[in-house]
């Protein structure tokens, strides 16, 4: 009896072919690629070209704006200088710190500029009228001083401030109150200077005009009897207002000042051997 004819499994008879197949494809492929790149060149796997991609991404630094990097500059490499002794100064900490212990006031003695802060990166934001009351924190840096200006710190020049509110500067105009007068024969000018001295200086009750000598004989001449610093006040208050008042020259304690000469200020004078001769006790005034 003859044996019977083994019989193959579908699967294995299937399985075959197909592992026939793939590995003809594989050597194929292999062929395909040494004909093209070389057999000495290794191709680059998928790993190693994307690998790298995904790693550059994730190592970047954080994004920061550019406001960021302008207030943080070593972040960019750069580096910080270090703030100067008003930066110091303005801090917010020690600004608020000033304002809160500022107790004392003081008052303007003239227009003050109202400045940002202390060095020459302020701005100007205004003028602060002459005997205003404000605010002082004691502080002080490169000429200027701290003050306290609707709550908000300020800066003004040094040395223009005081503890009591200075009087007003004379001005034209004003009433004359004191009883005084000047005869009618006098210049126009001269009843103008009166009339400003009276209202400014009301405490000056004895004015010179007529007489028989010189600028006096011609109206054009008033001695007005004041002496010491006041007697300083009463010139220069007239040499202020020259123009207006119509001024000549003017004469007081051995100083002449006059409108032809004014670029000279205030010269000496030959002693004349008394003191009304040398115009200590009076202010001479001649107009034109």
């Amino acid at each position: 009896m003859q044996p019977r004819e083994r019989r193959v499994p579908r699967p294995a008879l299937l399985a075959a072919p197909l592992a026939l197949l793939a590995t003809g494809t594989a050597v194929g492929w292999g062929v395909l690629g040494a004909s093209v790149t070389g057999a000495d060149v290794d191709r680059p796997s998928l790993s190693a070209t994307v690998a790298p991609e995904i790693s550059t991404v994730r190592s970047r630094d954080p994004i920061v704006s550019r406001s960021e990097r302008r207030a943080r500059p070593e972040a960019q490499g750069g580096t910080v200088d270090p703030p100067s002794p008003a930066d110091r100064l303005l801090r917010p900490r020690a600004v608020t710190r000033a304002i809160g212990a500022a107790r004392n006031t003081r008052w303007t003695t003239t227009e003050l500029n109202i400045w940002t802060r202390p060095d020459d990166l302020a701005e100007q934001l205004g003028v602060l009228d002459a005997a205003t009351r404000v605010r002082v924190t004691g502080r002080e840096f490169a000429g200027r001083q701290e003050i306290v200006l609707d709550g908000e710190a300020r800066w003004v020049t040094t040395g223009y401030l005081a503890d009591e509110k200075p009087a007003p500067e004379p001005t034209l105009g004003g009433q004359c109150t004191n009883g005084t007068t000047v005869p009618a024969g006098v210049s126009a000018n001269i009843r103008e200077i009166h009339q400003a001295v009276c209202a400014n200086f009301p405490e000056i009750v004895t004015y010179g005009t007529l007489r028989s000598d010189g600028e006096h004989a011609q109206g054009i001449a008033v001695d007005i009897m004041v002496s010491g610093d006041r007697g300083w006040e009463v010139a220069e208050f007239i040499r202020r207002y020259y123009s207006e008042l119509g001024v000549n020259y003017l004469i007081h304690a051995r100083r002449i000042w006059s409108v032809q000469r004014s670029a000279e200020g205030w010269r000496s004078m030959d002693d004349r051997g008394s003191v009304t001769a040398n115009h200590y006790d009076h202010v001479h005034v001649t107009t034109y």
